[in-house]
């Protein structure tokens, strides 16, 4: 039995703590006071420095790389959150890791996701809020509530303001079979007559892929890509580069989670796109050169802190990978949540398409 519900109060691990200072930010707040730290052999050391008797707590925290680093830390988060006799605890969780294990694609295969399910209730979370889970299925290994946010929302935005209203050249690519269903809700964000098109993509083995067929029709038009998670790039790459042998006269690619690993930058910028915009869920090293972009198409260079607008096709200038914050979606769902109010109704309110 939970004591009443009092203030949100905002914590932070170490995954995405300038996600999670924006969020507390769009709610008028500060981030509360915690520390998480390491012993000498690798323990996680995690100390709540403020009360949180009765408080409704929010803990930002994405599994991402070193995702088993991650998990702990949220996972000791939430068991000490629920010892301090939080209110309720609700995991946001951004990107989801081992979320790609959802089922036994062999024998003998884990079904990992569901585990790391277990392991969040298990360790204290009341509820979880999470955007573009890779499988839809992952709501059901909850016994939780799980409010689960749709990125297309902000790339339709997006793509909108960046080619305006006539998107008769715009098709949109789904990068494989399993991304049809997100692609085709992307399609209807941006109207009726945009198109869809496919990459059938196959995989010999483990992170790596190769393309066995292209259907749907691309000549001389702006292809736009779209995936929840970009892992080595190797398949998103592939696909671009079959679109525009297709004839797609600009290639661009929407992604929700910038995993980033195993050379995938270096492939981007080698790559037939023109540019890749991402969601903040995961927070991109300041090494790896990316501009961030607000949806008035106001560009902001992490290296020269000059405003700028952004570049027509063929016209870029700087690097490829953008970068859109979600900062302000996760706040009102935080805010719809702590008030009892509909978040199937935020985006109406937030994002008029």
């Amino acid at each position: 039995m939970h004591a009443a519900i009092g203030e949100i109060k905002i914590f932070a691990a170490n995954a995405n703590k300038k996600l999670a200072t924006s969020i507390a930010g769009n709610l008028g707040i500060k981030l509360g006071k915690s520390s998480v730290t390491q012993f000498s052999d690798g323990e996680i050391n995690m100390r709540v420095l403020e009360t949180v008797r009765g408080a409704d707590v929010f803990i930002v925290q994405s599994t991402s790389p070193p995702v088993n680093d991650n998990l702990m830390e949220l996972l000791i988060m939430l068991d000490a959150m629920r010892r301090s006799s939080a209110g309720r605890i609700t995991a946001v969780i951004p990107y989801y890791g081992y979320a790609r294990q959802d089922r036994k694609a062999r024998s003998h295969d884990p079904i990992s996701a569901k585990l790391v399910a277990d392991l969040l209730t298990e360790a204290g979370a009341d509820r979880i809020l999470s955007m573009d889970l890779h499988s839809p299925q992952i709501q059901g290994f909850f016994n939780i509530p799980l409010d689960h946010m749709k990125g297309v929302y902000h790339f339709a935005d997006y793509v909108k303001q960046s080619f305006g209203d006539d998107l008769s050249d715009v098709v949109i690519v789904s990068p494989d079979l399993g991304s049809v269903a997100r692609c085709n809700d992307f399609a209807g964000l941006l109207g009726s007559k945009v198109p869809l098109a496919i990459v059938d993509k196959r995989r010999p083995r483990d992170n790596e892929s190769e393309v066995a067929h292209f259907i749907g029709d691309v000549k001389d038009k702006i292809a736009i890509l779209l995936d929840d998670v970009l892992s080595t790039g190797g398949s998103l790459c592939n696909a671009a580069q079959t679109v525009k042998e297709n004839g797609a006269r600009a290639v661009y690619a929407c992604i929700t989670h910038p995993v980033l690993s195993g050379g995938a930058v270096r492939r981007i910028e080698e790559s037939a796109l023109e540019e890749v915009v991402f969601l903040d869920t995961i927070e991109i090293k300041p090494e790896i050169p990316h501009e961030r972009i607000t949806l008035d198409l106001t560009v902001t260079s992490d290296f020269t802190g000059s405003p700028r607008l952004r570049k027509p096709e063929n016209e870029r200038n700087g690097p490829k990978i953008k970068v859109l914050s979600v900062a302000e979606t996760l706040a009102k769902a935080i805010d719809c949540i702590h008030n009892g109010k509909s978040i199937g109704e935020l985006f109406k309110v937030i994002l008029p398409l």
